[in-house]
């Protein structure tokens, strides 16, 4: 742990936790004396010591954090394991009780000082969080309400405030003055997610249509009409609650004050009662002062001699026409307005008329890539249902056509460049979805040089591998931006194809990148179209520009996502769907009120797929607060994590990995420490004390550091990591919490008779039995673990054999078996890959086997691969900063 010696605990003399008197923990009573007195109101009691109530018993067979079940005699440690019991125990100690070193059995190392039950609990935070707020309708009607976490189920009533699925917040109470976050070093933070999917029962935001003048707004800082307005001088006039200034009603807009000097007709305007909503926009909103034309989506397609042998091109073409009937569509249209368009690319571009007034498609080839132009306008973009015939042929013919083809450099520069001119010649916006399999080596613009360096990944010089080896993308992807066309690249690389680099015009048009390392159509065929199906029909925005406005006394400053800005306060989306989002941090520029509160409002001016301009708006009012405790009572651990992960990454690319984990681990330190000095109860230094929704802080923060978009080894491949990097730069909070924190559900504690969840445990190996069953999902990957000595019966419904040691873990899909427990087991898989923006593909890892280290990997709270610190040992670590920090 971070250079301590073995079995030693930072310098803390033997038994001893740093400066507790002997044989107490953190300031908790004597082992065998009752816990006496509560804790200070709002935070979690300090730590019990081991063997004190509650705790586990410490058995012989106890292993170190990380380790699986006890080993028989004379086992040899399991592929991927850490040689664990069997390594003599540290000087001066002695072994465990019970544990004689006895002859051919492993030693095992002395019993932890402190029982992983006694540190705060992530399953315990979520299922109380679940059994007080679950299920219950969350009123967005009051200022600074926090909601529940973003792992419990509940119902938003929109009653002036955003849905929490559209905006969060890291506080909602924000301190009145800088120096109260200068001192706490709390992140003043909020993750909007403006297009997120809502659940059966809530409804979209409605269409506001204010006439041929537009929305209303107020005339100084050009805030929207939202339900903070105060109405005065009898309806006449409003002031703004952002800048104060006073705006004159337009007559059209006029309605007397009741009593209660509200608008009669608030409730029937969604722009004075709810927190988001929509108002169509008019022609001063759009360019050139046009209203825009309905949006396109191009399909490009690598030819070469690889993605012919792997199966993607034909797998695809094959798909592509059942994929193409699932078009995103405006609410209540039969069909999509949305246009496509086809091209095939090697070294040289093919596009495809595909008119329908044509019997065959055409296919026009653009030989000069170093200066691409459109070859055809007319019979490029079509509308499916009118083209439907020769587009159909057209993808029978692609496969038959590139099928003995010996190309095997590609290109990939002019293959942007033509979907965007396609799209400026059509004068529309739209997503260019690009199928590439290999680094762009050939003789074009564009063309990189493989300059993969493994070893440098987590040493000082890993930023120059982490960021761009030339800006024609970035520049690429500016240009994108500017038209409003907006690129997903599916890679199918069987090397390195620079991603930091390439992944440029994915990341700055908004839009997003798979990749299927090896692909094989037999193997990943599934996850790569369930992806590509997902990514065309979720709900979309195009030519998005995004803007910030904050109450006097708070600014918008730095902006994380995927997205471009070319000043300080629009950000720029060629699209946004509803798996994106945008976090961005405000800084005091003056003193808050408490009376007066603080207010956001986000809004986000798109084209729809049906063609419409429009504006959507969220709002959110925070409390003001001059007392710290008020403020750590209102903040959100989920979103504060998400908030420091992204600027973690972003920090990637400018500083050395050490600076950025010390950063971490200094201002986690720093925010527990504010805390204690400022808002707990007097108490003995050796207790560490959190606060009550903060508890969980160290353990995220722990999370970020290790996982492998920051912690980065050579372990990892380079474009593994890049790739890590930019998803983790566009997730929304339920994403980064899954992520960083992963689920691992005990699926051997099924009840047959109920479809209710068995209930998570908590990421480390001590957690697991050998005849248990345990799906584990971070919305990226997922596993299920197989016990060595699962119950026969269990395995036979499940795996269709008689024993763990009989499973084809080379499997990627369970059998379609017709019993209770196989059923349920198939349709939670479903139905946790149905939850998350990718398609996880499905490993089987029997215990022992060679693939555990992998699985292991994702067990968080045990020591990670580089020396990376377990939960105790980095809960030790923050108390010991903590204390150097009061001292």
């Amino acid at each position: 742990m971070m250079g301590a010696p073995p079995n030693s605990m930072m310098g803390a003399p033997p038994n001893s936790m740093m400066g507790a008197p002997p044989n107490s923990m953190m300031g908790g009573a004597p082992v065998g004396q009752l816990y006496q007195g509560g804790p200070a109101t709002g935070q979690t009691p300090p730590m019990s010591p081991v063997g004190g109530p509650g705790a586990r018993p410490q058995y012989a067979g106890m292993q170190n954090p990380g380790m699986g079940p006890p080993m028989g005699p004379g086992m040899p440690p399991g592929p991927g394991m850490p040689p664990g019991p069997g390594m003599p125990p540290g000087p001066g100690m002695q072994p465990g009780p019970g544990m004689p070193p006895g002859q051919g059995m492993a030693q095992q190392p002395a019993p932890r000082r402190l029982d992983p039950d006694q540190m705060p609990s992530p399953i315990q935070v979520i299922e109380d969080d679940k059994k007080n707020r679950g299920n219950e309708q969350f009123m967005t009607n009051s200022r600074g309400l926090v909601p529940p976490l973003v792992t419990t189920q509940f119902q938003v009533i929109d009653q002036g405030n955003a849905s929490p699925r559209m905006i969060r917040s890291t506080m909602y109470n924000l301190p009145c003055t800088q120096d109260m976050i200068k001192q706490s070093q709390l992140p003043m933070a909020v993750v909007a997610c403006p297009f997120s999917e809502l659940p059966e029962g809530e409804f979209p935001p409605p269409l506001v249509d204010h006439g041929p003048n537009g929305p209303i707004r107020c005339n100084r800082c050009k805030a929207y009409m939202c339900p903070f307005m105060q109405f005065v001088d009898g309806g006449r006039r409003f002031q703004c609650n952002f800048c104060n200034c006073v705006t004159e009603v337009p007559p059209e807009y006029f309605q007397p004050l009741d009593h209660m000097r509200k608008r009669v007709d608030m409730y029937e305007r969604a722009e004075l009662s709810l927190g988001a909503y929509e108002f169509l926009a008019t022609t001063d909103y759009c360019k050139n002062n046009e209203f825009p034309k309905p949006p396109a989506f191009i399909f490009m397609i690598d030819v070469t001699y690889q993605s012919i042998k792997t199966g993607m091109v034909d797998l695809l073409c094959k798909e592509l026409k059942t994929i193409l009937d699932q078009l995103p569509r405006e609410h209540g249209n039969k069909e999509s307005a949305i246009r496509v368009g086809f091209v095939t690319y090697n070294s040289t571009l093919h596009f495809y008329n595909i008119n329908s007034a044509l019997a065959q498609p055409q296919m026009l080839v653009v030989s000069d890539v170093h200066d691409v132009f459109m070859p055809l306008l007319d019979g490029f973009l079509v509308k499916v249902s009118d083209s439907r015939a020769v587009i159909d042929s057209l993808l029978d013919q692609i496969p038959e056509m590139f099928a003995d083809t010996r190309e095997t450099e590609s290109m990939l520069g002019p293959v942007v460049q033509a979907g965007l001119e396609a799209l400026k010649a059509a004068n529309c916006a739209g997503k260019l979805f690009i199928f590439h399999t290999s680094l762009p080596i050939a003789d074009a613009p564009g063309k990189l040089k493989n300059r993969d360096d493994r070893k440098l990944l987590g040493t000082e010089k890993e930023k120059t591998l982490l960021s761009p080896q030339t800006g024609f993308y970035t520049k690429l992807g500016q240009d994108c931006v500017a038209a409003g066309c907006s690129v997903d690249l599916f890679l199918f690389p069987n090397a390195y194809t620079d991603l930091a680099t390439i992944g440029q015009v994915s990341s700055l048009t908004g839009g997003q990148c798979y990749k299927y390392t090896y692909f094989q159509a037999s193997a990943e065929g599934e996850r790569f179209l369930q992806d590509l199906n997902r990514n065309v029909k979720r709900p979309i925005a195009f030519d998005a520009v995004m803007r910030v406005r904050t109450s006097t006394g708070i600014r918008a400053t730095d902006f994380h996502g995927n997205f471009f800005m070319s000043n300080t306060v629009d950000v720029e989306l060629a699209s946004i769907d509803c798996d994106k989002a945008v976090t961005f941090e405000i800084k005091h520029d003056d003193k808050l009120s408490e009376e007066n509160g603080a207010y956001i409002q986000v809004a986000v001016l798109y084209t729809s797929v049906s063609g419409q301009r429009r504006l959507r708006v969220l709002n959110l009012s925070m409390n003001c607060c001059s007392q710290m405790a008020d403020m750590y009572r209102s903040c959100e651990t989920d979103t504060i994590i998400n908030f420091l992960s992204k600027h973690a990454m972003k920090a990637s690319l400018t500083s050395n990995p050490k600076a950025i984990r010390e950063g971490l681990v200094n201002r986690t330190a720093q925010i527990l420490a504010c805390y204690r000095k400022n808002c707990a109860n007097q108490s003995s230094q050796g207790q560490l004390i959190l606060p009550e929704c903060m508890k969980l802080l160290p353990l995220y923060c722990n999370c970020i550091i290790k996982s492998d978009a920051l912690q980065g080894s050579s372990e990892i491949m380079t474009d593994d990591r890049s790739w890590l990097m930019q998803a983790v730069m566009s997730m929304d909070v339920p994403s980064s919490h899954v992520y960083f924190y992963p689920r691992l559900l005990p699926l051997h504690e099924l009840n047959p008779d109920s479809n209710v969840l068995p209930v998570a445990i908590r990421c480390s190996a001590d957690r697991l039995s050998d005849t248990g069953v345990y799906l584990l999902e971070n919305g990226l990957s997922l596993f299920i673990w197989i016990g060595l000595h699962v119950p026969q019966d269990w395995v036979q419904q499940v795996f269709g054999v008689n024993s763990a040691a009989q499973i084809n873990i080379e499997s990627q899909k369970l059998l379609q078996i017709d019993n209770k427990i196989s059923n349920q087991v198939r349709s939670i898989v479903d139905d946790v890959r149905k939850k998350r923006p990718r398609y996880m593909k499905l490993t089987l890892v029997r215990q022992r086997d060679a693939l555990e280290g992998w699985f292991r990997h994702f067990l968080v709270e045990d020591k990670g691969s580089n020396a990376t610190a377990s939960y105790v040992d980095f809960l030790c670590h923050m108390h010991k900063e903590i204390r150097n920090l009061l001292t």
